[in-house]
């Protein structure tokens, strides 16, 4: 039976639509020109080997009898033309299906890679302390996630407001194709420069071709480098790179993004046939690292300052606590106008055992400025800590989102495999209605489950919250693109949405609370002489309880300092009502005033000293006041 022949007679003018080729084997391969999906048909003396994932048609003298391997149909050789033509389209979408799922698994493959490559990125970036190992790290791993031939890396200069009165520096280059040594220089941060403009504009600038740049672009590209070294830059991508503040660190420029990132440019037919432009994935992939980039950069620029902040402690200690953490802007100098005032209500105070109690000018000074530096051990404490608005740190909540996504492709997938191999079977119509109710519970539970993951991720300030659905969520598995069986939750994941009260997990908890701690520690090692020296002990004190269940040192009512005691009072006051923090709402004055209450009957703070705090309304003093410029030594009231 010669299939080529046949297949020519039976499908006649239908076969204009089909690529048809003789395999050695003497079976035949067709592919349809519409979509390019392919199937084998072969024959008892036709036999193919390999095919891949072609589905294969076996035409047989007796369908019926037992034909050996793994047949998509089994056709008797007198089969109609009609009957073929069916076979073929069944045949011809299965491949299509098969390949599609193929795709989509390759694409979910490396949209993984992608992701933990992403993920090591930003770990590795926050390990560097030398700003210039960093630059040199962030731009090999910006070349490297794009395929980009070659780069350079630029710094923002300058403490000019206005950006365009800053600089920007060239500090590194590199390329796989030439070696070529670069020197630093300096330009201004200008529109009319590639590197300027994506400063100016905060924005990516991608040019498909540096030779054919739009009239109305107000930059133009710098041959000059290209003519000394016999370079030729054809395709640019320049991201800025901005800190958690917004604001532009430097420009991270990469260059002649290649087809194959093994072959080097040495020829102008190399420049032709292998730089193209850089796609989309690829800089959303850039920008992505360059945002984690600007964030390292900045913190690799604060360690490097905090030597110098140190020398001039005195003068910048508020300011350096309130840009540590912007959502308690104003709490140090609140807190310490509430303490000075309610030791000014001390003096006033004639009854009880306070009555005797004085407090002179330079003591009040003493007690202010330690209210000033009462949480000055914040800087101990990671930024994300202090910033945390939700139970979950935002790249934790985007990675479960990632992994709801999979699960959600996984049974879309499942789905579409086992109604394809029903629908072979022949399967009736109410089958396939089943199968597909199935798969719209499934996903309906699932969009249950980020809802409650979402929900429970929510701070609350007391204890409550259904959390036992949440359990029920990280009791669910999957399996990932290795087979392995995980759960929807991982178990760091779980701890942290089953906090009860707030948006700490224990151990964060007890990162915050070691900031009393540092600031014993810190303050311990500035000689403040004579009239200051308790600043130390009455600002690391404030959140000492009179139980003795406080920290850090568990003090009880007889060693804590008296101004620790009316700090503590101010603390939690401020802390209640105030409206800028992002794990809680502010809470009314008759409700703050409650809950201090509360802690006084626990014997958390003193009693007497809140009843002084509430006769006198030193609260009210915050509606008065408007934070003032500190200065050493000079008291905000001077």
């Amino acid at each position: 039976m010669n299939l080529n022949e046949w297949l020519g007679e039976l499908l006649g003018s239908s076969q204009d639509a089909l690529h048809i080729r003789a395999l050695p084997e003497g079976a035949l391969l067709l592919m349809r020109r519409a979509d390019e999906s392919e199937l084998v048909i072969e024959s008892e003396s036709a036999r193919a080997g390999n095919v891949g994932e072609r589905p294969r048609i076996l035409m047989a003298e007796d369908p019926d009898a037992e034909h050996p391997g793994e047949w998509f149909e089994i056709l008797p050789c007198d089969v109609t033309r009609a009957a073929l033509l069916r076979a073929l389209d069944r045949g011809f979408e299965f491949h299509m299906l098969r390949r599609n799922d193929v795709d989509r698994e390759k694409s979910l493959r490396r949209r993984d890679y992608e992701l933990r490559e992403l993920i090591e990125i930003g770990k590795s970036l926050n390990t560097f302390k030398d700003l210039d190992v960093l630059l040199i790290t962030i731009l090999e791993k910006a070349r490297h996630l794009i395929g980009a031939d070659a780069g350079s890396i630029y710094v923002i200069e300058g403490d000019a407001d206005d950006v365009t009165e800053r600089t920007l520096r060239f500090k590194f280059s590199q390329n796989d194709s030439i070696d070529y040594p670069s020197q630093e220089f300096v330009l201004p941060v200008s529109a009319t420069s590639i590197a300027g403009a994506a400063v100016v504009m905060k924005r990516s600038i991608d040019i498909p071709d540096v030779r054919v740049i739009p009239e109305d672009a107000p930059y133009r590209f710098d041959a000059s480098w290209d003519l000394r070294t016999g370079y030729q830059t054809i395709s640019v991508l320049a991201v800025p790179m901005i800190n958690q503040e917004g604001e532009v660190m430097g420009v991270v420029q990469l260059i002649n993004k290649k087809q194959n990132p093994s072959v080097r440019l040495l020829t102008p037919r190399d420049f032709e046939t292998e730089v193209v432009p850089m796609d989309a994935r690829g800089r959303t992939l850039v920008e992505t690292l360059a945002s984690q980039a600007g964030i390292a950069m900045e913190n690799t620029r604060l360690y490097a300052e905090i030597q110098r902040i140190f020398e001039g402690f005195i003068k910048a200690s508020v300011h350096a606590i309130e840009q540590r953490d912007p959502t308690t802007s104003g709490h140090s100098f609140r807190v310490a106008l509430l303490t000075r005032k309610l030791a000014e209500a001390v003096n006033q105070h004639d009854s009880g055992k306070y009555a005797d109690t004085q407090f002179g000018e330079a003591e009040l000074r003493e007690i202010e400025t330690a209210g000033l530096l009462h949480d000055f051990g914040k800087v101990g404490v990671r930024e994300e800590v202090l910033l945390k608005a939700k139970k979950l740190y935002p790249p934790n909540l985007r990675i479960i989102r990632s992994r709801i996504d999979f699960i959600r492709t996984s049974i879309e997938n499942d789905h579409l495999q086992r109604r394809l191999l029903m629908m072979e079977v022949g399967a009736p119509t109410e089958e396939l209605a089943i199968l597909d109710q199935a798969r719209t519970r499934a996903v309906e539970d699932l969009d249950e489950c980020w809802r409650i993951i979402n929900s429970a991720n929510e701070p609350t300030i007391l204890s409550s919250g259904d959390f036992a659905k949440v359990e029920d969520v990280a009791a669910r598995t999957y399996f990932d693109l290795n087979g392995k069986r995980r759960p929807y939750l991982e178990a760091s994941e779980l701890d942290a949405l089953l906090v009860a009260k707030g948006s700490l997990t224990p151990d964060e908890l007890e990162e915050i609370r070691s900031h009393a701690a540092h600031t014993i520690s810190f303050l311990e090692r500035i000689p403040w002489g004579r009239s200051m020296k308790n600043i130390p002990r009455y600002a690391g004190c404030h959140h000492e309880k009179l139980n003795g269940t406080g920290y850090p040192r568990q003090l009880t009512d007889k060693d804590i300092p008296l101004p620790a005691k009316m700090m503590a009072i101010c603390d939690i006051y401020d802390a209640l009502t105030a409206s800028d923090r992002p794990y809680k709402k502010a809470v009314s004055l008759e409700k703050a005033l409650q809950i201090l209450d509360y802690e006084a009957r626990d014997n958390h703070i003193d009693g007497e000293l809140l009843e002084i705090f509430k006769t006198y309304k030193v609260y009210q003093e915050l509606d008065k006041a408007t934070a003032p410029e500190f200065h050493p030594g000079v008291s905000g009231h001077e």
